[in-house]
């Protein structure tokens, strides 16, 4: 080996390297730090693998420190691994294996290796001597290697059939009506069903998913994830081990595993890939066992900024001015999922000063904010949204929010609340801006309380953004382009360029990555209060707030697709036409 490929082949004395380098760059904990030294030195394990497996950072992020502590080009593509093994005869796959290493290819007479951990011992003084052959190291992730190593040298087998493989015998006992309560427990506590569910949630975090769904059927057990608002179906563990994760997770989440026939809600804190996660776990019973949906929400991944959020500018500008209210009601509607809930958190953020006291009545409480009184619904103990409200108005407060207007009584006590001085925001289902006004007015709410108390409406939903790296432009049809002309957005005659999804790695070959809002503000002017008080039907009071400058959801998400966002059969999904 020449003397110049010392410095690019790290051997044991670098081990500490990685874990000095994270704590003197703020980004590991002093108590961490310990722990993980002291792991490393109990169990003889790298200490790449160690900040993995104790979830202190993620594996893209390990990555780039790795490259960049050891001078060493990264695996940036999955198409860089090999399909047929390089020098099989000379390396055994255990070795590889073992030492999380896998030979891509051979360039300018060296053998490319990628490793996972470049602190392990020679791994390029072992690979050239069995091979005859100089040496140049990449780091590549845990996973990807990992994966690749079972594709090319293995039986293909995945990581969750790896871990299958280690289920013992026992599971198959689930053939029996009902399980003991301890024999559940020993099943959730067994090394191989840990591993399992930890795999599960660990997919998750890395494919970005909102929701994890674990769905028992007949023969099979189905794992899905929603990612961007779209259910995906993952590679899912044998039937046989479903009373076994279902325990784990109702352990996990302080659930009553005996109780199988009522539905339940749990949560669980939990730290994964060095992001500190909040799991809302929820169980029902079913047919073939029970269901499971784990809510993860994830505080670095979410951005309590406007900006971040995609309101288009007119839309942020009349919601600013909605804000800046002392009292009155601000609603945010739309349909499951459509990103109502951040809208109101991000408004809470804004308006969270020292001077000011915030009050919000949730169900479930989703996320913690520093500096405002958060309280959780409990039906069971008579706490529901009213009877909290109730209370809430005695508290001296200067700004309420209420998760959901679910009823009549709730509605009432919010609008006395807004007469009074507060500013209350809430939620409510429905379609459009304009349409919450009459569903108002159909919950028993006066017309002239209405007009007086209702500051503004925000109506959305959540389209996904084309991915940056892979999204393709395309000339609109003479059709197509005629809409952006009678949105204004285009000039009559003009070519309109858009842009359609594709495909890449970076967005796991979806065309999309991360959403945004298209939304509508329709503010309560002079004119439209009279409308209100007068009981107009919802078109009308549409047609006055366009009138007066209110972008639709439609038309915004126009704007949206001409500057190359996202996709207009993305627009035609979530959002209603309105031409």
């Amino acid at each position: 080996m020449q003397p110049s490929d010392l410095a690019r082949t790290p051997s044991r004395p670098c081990q500490t390297e990685a874990l000095t380098f994270l704590r003197e760059s703020d980004r590991l904990s002093a108590q961490d730090h310990a722990r993980a030294e002291g792991f490393v030195r109990d169990t003889g394990e790298g200490e790449a693998e160690t900040l993995i497996r104790m979830g202190l950072i993620s594996e893209p992020d390990l990555a780039k420190t790795l490259s960049g502590i050891y001078a060493l080009p990264m695996v940036t593509d999955a198409g860089e691994y090999p399909d047929e093994p390089v020098h099989a005869q000379a390396i055994s796959f255990r070795y590889l294996k073992e030492m999380k290493a896998i030979p891509l290819a051979m360039e300018a007479g060296r053998l490319v290796v990628a490793v996972a951990d470049p602190g392990q011992a020679s791994i390029a003084d072992a690979v050239r001597l069995a091979t005859d052959t100089e040496v140049s190291l990449k780091v590549g992730r845990f996973s990807d290697i990992e994966s690749a190593l079972e594709r090319v040298y293995g039986a293909g087998r995945s990581v969750m059939g790896e871990i299958v493989d280690g289920l013992g015998a026992e599971e198959e006992a689930e053939e029996e009506a009902e399980e003991s309560i301890e024999h559940l427990k020993d099943l959730a506590s067994e090394a191989p069903i840990i591993r399992l569910v930890n795999h599960i949630l660990q997919r998750a975090v890395e494919a970005g998913a909102s929701d994890v769904h674990i769905e028992p059927f007949e023969e099979t057990l189905t794992v899905r994830y929603r990612i961007d608002g779209i259910l995906t179906e993952s590679e899912s563990p044998p039937s046989r081990s479903t009373a076994a994760i279902i325990s784990r997770i109702k352990i996990m989440a302080k659930l009553n595993i005996a109780e199988q026939r009522a539905p339940q809600d749990g949560r669980i804190s939990l730290r994964i890939q060095g992001n500190e996660l909040e799991l809302r776990v929820s169980t029902v019973p079913t047919l073939y066992g029970e269901s499971v949906v784990i809510r993860l929400l994830n505080k670095k991944s979410i951005s309590f900024e406007f900006d971040s959020l995609g309101f288009g500018d007119v839309s942020l500008a009349r919601l600013q001015q909605s804000l800046q209210q002392s009292n009155g009601i601000i609603l945010v509607t739309g349909p499951t999922g459509s990103g109502k809930s951040t809208t109101l958190y991000t408004a809470l953020n804004q308006l969270n000063k020292p001077g000011v006291k915030i009050i919000t009545v949730e169900d479930p409480v989703e996320y913690k904010l520093e500096g405002i009184n958060q309280i959780q619904v409990k039906p069971q103990v008579g706490m529901d949204f009213a009877n909290a409200l109730r209370a809430i108005v005695r508290q001296d407060p200067d700004i309420i929010m209420v998760g959901e207007m679910r009823d009549a009584e709730t509605v009432r006590i919010a609008v006395q609340a807004a007469l009074t001085g507060h500013l209350v925001l809430s939620t409510l289902h429905t379609n459009d801006a304009a349409g919450t006004v009459s569903r108002l007015l159909d919950m028993g709410v006066e017309p002239y309380l209405l007009a007086s108390t209702v500051n503004a409406v925000v109506a959305q939903r959540l389209a996904r953004r084309l991915c940056l790296h892979c999204k393709q432009p395309y000339t609109a049809d003479e059709a197509l382009a005629r809409r952006f002309v009678q949105a204004g957005l285009a000039a009559a005659g003009e070519a309109v360029q858009l842009y359609r999804p594709v495909g890449c790695d970076a967005c796991s070959h979806t065309g999309f990555s991360g959403r945004m809002n298209i939304a509508e503000v329709l503010l309560i002017s002079e004119a439209i209060r009279r409308q209100v008080i007068g009981r107009a039907p919802a078109s009308t009071i549409q047609q006055l707030a366009a009138q007066e400058g209110m972008d639709t959801m439609y038309r915004d998400g126009l704007a949206k697709v001409f500057k190359g966002l996202t996709s207009f059969e993305e627009l035609m999904r979530v959002s209603e036409e309105d031409e």
